[in-house]
Formats: structure tokens, sequence, C-alpha cells
């Protein structure tokens, strides 16, 4: 993704970041010279001479025993040189994962000759460690840990099912527009009113007692979360994987099936439109695959292997998750359709009335003359105004990408203390960076407002966390 700018001394151009390699390695599976290839896992890209993969992972290996001389429990993050960052993370132990990226680059031209300027501050560690953490988890949640590869078919079946996920999974990850979000991977909750949400509930009771083989559920709405029975870290990743990668997949005119419904032949003259998102396409098919992605949770201590039904009416999509080792039978999605999808579809019917009329009543949105980001680290809760998630795995940020790498050096800031406080940033133009940190919550506020002074600032801040956050308490 070059985005050209026509600058003073001829033509400049301006280069994304961009992976150069990414591979994970074990160093006691190869401990003897001439045995080093076997430590490697998993190497992108694969087309790289043999001798250049063992000679990086050494050089990794190095650079991490060095700087455990200095720092015995907290290995080396990262690495920063002229042209690339390189990033290390030991997920399991003796496991390492290595992700190489190469620094932004302004391409200008001198006697017509191109001459590369590498921007070496410009990528903070924060967010790409975090984008490292998640390839991980990620991973995890589809196969569990890599231990349990290990146990399940040794070293080949763990280099079998590295090939196979990360090969597709490298492929989504964007770079060049990755920030703070990722640092916080958080979930979107959707606002609702005490009765729909008693409503939403009572529809997940009767749920899991009619398909009594469901052990946990999650709800979502516009893609965002309402209700979810997984624990916290397990609902995070699997909210970035229905978000960014399951539901864009299977975008299509939903609203036009208002007026179309799937199936009108129903009995009772119920129209619903329910469906799967993972499972069968066809249910009227007698040879319909009843297959459904396994995910893992929980793999700390119980270790559970559930399959992963994602169902959908309209904008509303329930998550149920069952045992794996229970095989859900074309007999058991029938039922499902035929109970989930009439009564989803109602609901979603609900959510989407009530959400109109508490916009209504909340009056026209304006332009704001402030975009936020808020993050709660207790229950993961994030929102943005900076953000328009359009397309899958890209988080479009609507400001400027210096604006963003402040927001992301104020959270670096705030992660170094534990006391609350507020930091003031006067950016670039005309705009103002507001950071405030209290009681495990984060708050930054872009401003644009030319002529304010601190005070000012300090005013709109205020007014903004009585009209968006009243219920939240942020210490002065």
């Amino acid at each position: 993704m070059a985005t050209a700018a026509a600058g003073g001394a001829g033509q400049e151009k301006q280069l994304a970041p961009t992976l150069l390699s990414f591979f994970i390695y074990n160093p006691k599976l190869g401990p003897k010279e001439g045995e080093e290839e076997k430590k490697i896992l998993f190497y992108h890209p694969n087309e790289v001479e043999k001798n250049e993969k063992i000679r990086n992972v050494g050089l990794c290996e190095a650079i991490v025993q060095f700087t455990r001389t200095f720092s015995p429990t907290k290995p080396a993050k990262s690495l920063h040189t002229q042209k690339n960052r390189q990033f290390f993370h030991e997920p399991e132990e003796n496991f390492w994962m290595v992700m190489v990226v190469r620094n932004p680059i302004i391409e200008k031209h001198k006697d017509g000759k191109p001459v590369y300027e590498y921007q070496e501050e410009e990528l903070l560690d924060k967010v790409y460690s975090s984008v490292l953490q998640q390839c991980y988890s990620m991973y995890k949640l589809f196969n569990g840990t890599f231990l349990k590869a290990m146990e399940d078919g040794g070293v080949k079946v763990l280099k079998e099912r590295l090939e196979k996920f990360f090969h597709r999974y490298l492929q989504t990850l964007h770079l060049q527009s990755c920030d703070l979000l990722d640092v916080f991977c958080g979930i979107s909750f959707f606002p609702l009113d005490k009765m729909t949400y008693l409503k939403i509930q009572s529809f997940i009771n009767r749920m899991e007692e009619s398909l009594n083989i469901v052990k946990y559920t999650a709800f979502l709405y516009n893609d965002q979360l309402i209700w979810s029975g997984l624990e916290q870290d397990d609902m995070r990743i699997l909210y970035k994987y229905l978000t960014t990668s399951l539901f864009p997949r299977h975008m299509e005119p939903e609203l036009a099936g208002r007026d179309s419904p799937i199936r009108a032949e129903m009995p009772g003259n119920l129209q619903h439109y329910g469906r799967f998102l993972t499972g069968p396409l066809n249910l009227n098919d007698p040879e319909a695959k009843c297959r459904f992605p396994k995910i893992f949770v929980n793999t700390d201590d119980t270790y559970e292997e559930l399959h992963l039904i994602v169902y959908k009416a309209m904008s509303a999509a329930v998550c149920f998750m069952i045992d794996a080792s229970v095989v859900p039978t074309l007999e058991f999605c029938r039922k499902l359709d035929s109970i989930v999808g009439p009564q989803l579809t109602v609901l979603a019917s609900d959510i989407c009335e009530q959400y109109n009329i508490n916009k209504r009543l909340s009056g026209a949105e304006k332009e704001p003359q402030f975009k936020f980001i808020y993050f709660n680290h207790m229950n993961l809760a994030e929102k943005s105004t900076i953000h328009m998630r359009k397309t899958p795995s890209v988080s479009l940020a609507s400001v400027h990408p210096d604006l963003m790498k402040i927001l992301g050096d104020i959270n670096s800031d705030f992660s170094r203390v534990d006391e609350d406080e507020e930091i003031i940033v006067k950016a670039m133009s005309d705009y103002w960076v507001v950071g405030k940190k209290s009681d495990q919550r984060e708050l930054y506020v872009i401003l644009n407002q030319k002529n304010a002074n601190l005070i000012e600032v300090n005013e709109e801040v205020k007014k903004l966390c009585a009209t968006q956050f009243n219920n939240i308490f942020f210490l002065d």
C-alpha cells in the first residue's frame, strides 16, 4: 500500500511497514551442532534458503540469551535496527515466535535515482508486540497449545498445524493499519435497555434448555457483544475472529432479507431469516455436512475442546458452543434451526426497534468537535469514534497516523505507572490530544480546536465525560 505525496524535491513516496518474516522455533529441539534446522517449526516466507533460516533463528536465540544476562525474568521483546524491527514472544516455555517488520520508508528521487529513507521511530513496540501475541492467541483458539500438538503427535503434527494455520492467518495481518486498538484487543458492547436485555437473557436460557448439549453461549448484535458465557480472555479472541473474519465473509444485503424471507413456507406461517454461518449450508439436503469449526477454551486449566456453531438472523448472531465429543447431526441442526430461527428473528426486530427509539430520544448525532477511544481493563469494553471498521481485519482510523502514534505513546507512558494520571499534548497543526487514566480505565480524546488553551481543552474533556460517560466515574 504505497501512497504518493508530491514533495518539494520531486516525487516522494511513502511505503507502509510490511511483514518481512515470521518464524517459530524451539531451541531445545536441535541442541547439537549440525541439527540447527530441527529447531525451526515454522518459517515464513518458506522460499528463504535453508541456511538463511538457520542463521536468522540463531541470531534471535543469541539476542534472547544475551538480554537474559541483564534481565533474567524479562527477556527481549524487540530489537530496533535501521531497516526493520524484530519482535519476540515466548508464549509457552521454550517456544519462541518472532516477527520481523520492515520500517516505513520514504522514497525520494535524487538525480533520477531512488533514495530510501527508513523511518526508524515510526513503529510502536507495544502495538506490534500485541499483534504478535494475538497471532498466538488466535492459533490457540483453533488448535490448542503448541504442547498439545507435541503430545498429539510430536514435532510432525505441530509443524503441520502451524503451517496450515499461519499460511492463511499471516495474509490477514494488515500491519499498516495496526494501532492502539490492537494493544487493547477489546470488545465493543451493544448498548441496551434493561427490558430488551432481559428478553435476550431469557432467550439464551430457553435455548440452552431446549438444546441441552450447549455448554456456552454468546450473543452479538451488529458485530457488538451483548452476552457471553465464556471466560474473558477466550471471548476476547473469539470476538476478534467473529468480527474481523467470519462476519465480513458472510456480509450480504441482510436487510433485503426482510422482504424476501429465506423460507416463507414455515408451519404457522412464521417467517424467519435464520441461517448457519458455520455448519450446513442447506438443511434440506440429506447429504449436508454438519461440520463445525473446533475451538479450544480454558486452555490453562480444564482445557475444553468445543464445536463452534454460529447462527444468524438479520443483525443478531448467536454462538452456541458444544462439547467436541458430541457430534452434531443433521437432525440436531434442523432442530436448532426450527427453534432458534423464529425466536432470534423476532428478537432481532425487537432490538432494532428499541435501538432506533433510543437513538431518536437521544437526539440527532452531530459531528462533535472531538473523537475518542475508551477502554476498560476490567470488562475489556472498548469504544472508538476514531475507527470505521469497514473491511475485514482493517480498522480504518479517521485521523492522521501521527495522531494515532501520539495515542500509542501516551498509552506506553500509562503502562509504566500504576497511579491515575492525565497527559495533554499539543500536536501538529490544530490538534490537542488528551489521555486520562483512572482506575483501570483509559480515555483518549483528540480535539480539533485551533485557538484553544489548556483550560478550555480541559473543560471540553470534562463535558465529553459528562455526556458520553456520565455513569463512569473519572477521577479528577
